[in-house]
């Protein structure tokens, strides 16, 4: 092969890699999504949130020319300057909130998101529905068109490097040739593979790989994303903040007053179940495991005298007859009825399991939340100064509570959501005694010459607040 060849093959391997990496590609801009967008719009591309819905806004921009679309995502507030039309309709739809500018993201990362909310918003993309007849449907391999072109562009480089290294281990036994040297050898691949240089460099890629994972693990520590553990119990928070509409403050007192929102006491639950003894989907299954942990005993409606000092036993006894009674009566049983003797037995080895653990042998005592949302010991973050200064809506950072039969992570909980957040969030002026010594801001609202006031205008932004 010609010199001329050779660098024309060379050229070619490297123009289509550079389309592979280049091109609008579904995975990159689920990862795009979920990196800049998941913390203000709703996954499910449907539902407004902190921003509105994104499925469909391909078309909702489609009167205008595709780069709008891009210079609003990459700065929506010049295009508001603008005039822009379109700009302007979502501005007043969502306004005081400010979208985040991402200055930094290229034609084809914006391309790949809105095929990434495409895909989600139409159902194209994702897990496949049961099928309504004839068995299930396998899901989709999310990963496996990203993990094509990772793989192939691996061999395309793996393939260029052998080819380079047998040029040029080619041309060097011919010029020694030329030069006379009548025992010159072509190197063998083994002699290239175990030549320092290759060892020095397998051993720097091995030395960066682990520093980039133990570094990005380190960053993602603590920080789950839709971490949804099971209970000891099933508390329902669909039931009880959306159903029953409880106030989040009443079970988390401490939210509006202290750094910890705080997990309830049990006795707070006694409050409401000393009289609410059955729930509406678990029955006495669940509500009996809060009087076991503290000694209440729903057949007398009175606490338990010396609780702690009693057997498993008589503490068994105790709780299986209530479960025993309830079952019976709630279906027309006979007293003593061997389905409910049943029922009682088998709701009491749950209860003793959601009590007890390795760490925590008896049924009395506090029970064993799970804990879901854990900020690393150097951040400092505080509730009331969220709560009841910046009168922020627990939804901002738990999601929407009161939809979760079971809790999850909702936010990413990284230092770049919450600075996006204090680079957002208006700080709530009026009649607030704790800003007055803002004067030059008081007087430049007042005066107009300043629509709000943003946390980050307030020092938000600065380390020191939530890193000393």
């Amino acid at each position: 092969m010609s010199y001329k060849g050779i660098f024309g093959t060379i050229l070619f391997v490297f123009i289509s890699i550079g389309a592979l990496i280049s091109a609008p590609d579904i995975e990159v801009g689920k990862s795009s999504f979920k990196n800049n967008c998941a913390s203000c719009h709703n996954k499910n591309m449907k539902d407004p949130l902190t921003g509105p819905a994104l499925g469909g806004s391909v078309e909702r921009w489609a009167a205008f020319p595709k780069a709008d679309l891009h210079n609003w995502v990459r700065n929506s507030q010049a295009l508001i300057k603008a005039g822009h039309p379109r700009a302007t309709e979502l501005w007043n739809q969502f306004k005081p909130t400010v979208m985040t500018a991402f200055p930094n993201l290229s034609d084809d990362e914006i391309e790949s998101i809105f095929l990434y909310v495409d895909g989600v918003y139409k159902g194209t993309y994702g897990p496949k529905p049961v099928a309504a007849v004839g068995g299930t449907q396998a899901p989709q391999d999310q990963q496996s068109g990203l993990s094509f072109w990772i793989y192939l562009i691996f061999i395309l480089l793996v393939g260029l490097a052998l080819f380079l290294w047998n040029l040029m281990s080619d041309l060097a036994y011919q010029m020694k040739l030329k030069a006379g040297d009548t025992t010159a050898k072509k190197q063998s691949v083994w002699q290239l593979m175990t030549s320092k240089t290759v060892i020095s460099f397998v051993i720097f890629a091995l030395v960066l790989f682990g520093g980039y994972t133990t570094v990005n693990n380190a960053i993602s520590l603590g920080r789950q994303q839709n971490y949804q553990p099971d209970q000891p119990i099933k508390f329902s928070h669909e039931t009880h903040a959306g159903l029953n509409k409880i106030d989040c403050n009443y079970c988390h007192d401490g939210a509006r007053r202290s750094k910890q929102s705080l997990i309830p006491a049990t006795n707070t639950c006694m409050n409401c179940h000393a009289a609410i003894k059955k729930g509406s989907q678990y029955g006495t299954a669940e509500i009996t495991k809060i009087y076991a942990s503290i000694g209440y005993n729903p057949s007398t409606d009175k606490y338990i005298d010396n609780y702690n000092n009693l057997t498993e036993d008589e503490i068994a006894a105790i709780y299986k007859k209530w479960i025993a009674t309830t079952f019976a009566k709630d279906n027309n049983l006979r007293e003593g009825a061997e389905s409910a003797i049943r029922e009682s037995d088998n709701q009491w080895e749950g209860i003793k399991n959601s009590l007890t653990s390795d760490t925590k042998s008896t049924i009395p005592g506090p029970i064993e939340w799970k804990r879901i949302h854990n900020l690393p010991d150097h951040v400092y973050f505080n509730h009331s100064q969220h709560v009841t200064i910046g009168k922020l809506a627990c939804q901002t950072c738990h999601g929407k509570i009161e939809n979760m039969p079971v809790v999850k992570q909702y936010a990413p909980l990284s230092m770049g959501w919450c600075i996006n957040c204090h680079r957002q969030t208006d700080v709530k002026f009026t009649d607030n005694k704790y800003y007055d010594s803002y004067k030059t801001y008081h007087d430049e609202l007042k005066a107009g010459t300043r629509q709000s006031v943003k946390v980050s205008d307030i020092g938000g932004l600065e380390c020191q607040k939530c890193h000393y």
